[in-house]
């Protein structure tokens, strides 16, 4: 019967595959990045109409005293300098 069910609800397979309902640490304010992370911010980017992509924005740690009390202009700034920018993609995991 399980795959009679999995023809049915194929949404129900990929929940429980990548478990991208789960939030962990559990209660995290994820919106609050540098609660978790030091020198870090939350910013969100428009990749096109009606899709906006929320990242965090973390500078490496010989960056730490630096950054310290800074607000988003200084970070998107720092973006903007001509130190290499590396991505990390998460997964789809829901959270970051």
């Amino acid at each position: 019967s399980l795959p009679f069910f999995i023809c049915l609800f194929p949404s129900v397979l990929t929940k429980f595959v990548f478990l991208n309902f789960l939030a962990f640490p559990f209660f995290a304010d994820f919106r609050r990045p540098e609660l978790l992370v030091n020198n870090t911010i939350s910013l969100h980017l428009t990749t096109e109409p009606g899709v906006t992509v929320g990242i965090w924005h973390t500078v490496p740690g010989s960056r730490a005293a630096e950054a310290r009390g800074q607000d988003q202009r200084w970070y998107e700034e720092a973006l903007a300098d001509a130190h290499p920018v590396i991505i990390y993609l998460h997964g789809n995991g829901g959270t970051r």
